[in-house]
């Protein structure tokens, strides 16, 4: 019996969970609320495997820790893994697996309505309405038909937002060195960034693309642009964001995930001060619209996210072939 002791455990996915376990009596899950981090890694003492997510902290000293207490498996519910060591976890021989893709179209469709709804301004219409304002001052908005939108990382949910935008009439710019031909056109970063009037992010967290929207890249974009961020909070440099807010090159701002978000994202803080001020200042503008990394939050990704977890441990488990296993 495979023992996995599941982190950062939500009451809305342990249903999931509990469907895809049911066609294997070999693993066993027990779910730990706590974000794993190296105060929390002792709860793994008499575990075999952890299963974590995009918060919890895999660093070496927290895989060291979880390699002293005999874990030997490291099954992430999510596909990036950047929070991971992982030159330290194959030192320590513990295998790292990881959902490749979720219901990319999830994803997809709620930048779109990231899109629609800052350009519509839907939620200040929404507020209006509720108090018997009926004026149309203040929120004229533009349509995606023909409009420019930059893609930057074509993967699988960036093509499946590509889908969506070819539907809507829009003109596509792709920036992505690893994809070939299709119904975009591919440019640099500088065109991309220089022609579009909304840019969208979906290309990993790395060293490479870490802080890839600075001040830099924002002096490049034309004034008033919308800039979408569903990927890592990261990409963003956040004290750039708010002088691009505030020079109004940056005309509507969208944001699913947020450079700190670990702080704060699947936590409920609203008794709290919060104390981080780039935060605060970014959520006061009027044309930022922020969600709380729900992005991925669909039955089907949840669905998908649960069943490919529990095959990747059962992949291990039985030595067969780790599909899923991080290089």
């Amino acid at each position: 019996m495979m023992k996995v002791a599941l982190f950062s455990s939500q009451k809305y996915e342990q249903p999931y969970f509990e469907r895809a376990l049911l066609d294997t009596s070999n693993i066993s899950v027990s779910y730990f609320s706590e974000v794993l981090n190296v105060q929390s890694a002792p709860l793994c003492l008499g575990f075999h495997a952890v299963c974590a997510f995009v918060n919890d902290d895999l660093s070496s000293p927290v895989l060291e820790l979880l390699a002293e207490q005999g874990i030997y498996c490291i099954a992430l519910r999510c596909a990036g893994s950047n929070n991971v060591d992982i030159a330290c976890a194959k030192k320590l021989g513990i295998t790292v697996f990881h959902v490749p893709a979720y219901s990319p179209e999830a994803v997809a469709e709620h930048c779109i309505a990231l899109m629609l709804t800052l350009s519509r301004k839907t939620h200040k219409a929404y507020n209006r309405v509720r108090e018997d304002n009926f004026d149309l001052n203040g929120l004229l908005g533009f349509n995606l038909y023909k409009k420019t939108v930059g893609i930057v990382g074509a993967g699988k949910i960036g093509k499946a937002l590509i889908r969506i935008l070819n539907g809507f009439g829009a003109e596509v710019l792709v920036f992505d060195p690893n994809v070939g031909e299709g119904s975009y056109t591919q440019v640099s970063l500088d065109m991309l960034l220089a022609q579009s009037d909304i840019i969208s992010l979906h290309c990993p967290l790395n060293e490479a693309t870490h802080h890839i929207i600075d001040d830099a890249a924002f002096n490049k974009m034309q004034d008033g642009v919308m800039l979408i961020n569903t990927s890592r909070g990261a990409l963003v440099d956040s004290k750039a964001c708010v002088q691009a807010l505030k020079s109004r090159k940056l005309g509507y701002l969208g944001l699913d995930v947020y450079e700190q978000d670990s702080e704060l994202s699947f936590k409920n803080r609203s008794e709290e001060i919060l104390q981080d001020d780039f935060f605060v200042r970014l959520s006061s503008f009027p044309n930022v619209l922020i969600t709380g990394h729900q992005g991925f939050f669909t039955e089907e990704a949840l669905e998908q996210i649960a069943d490919v977890t529990v095959g990747n441990l059962i992949d291990f488990s039985q030595n067969k072939p780790r599909l899923n296993e991080v290089s």
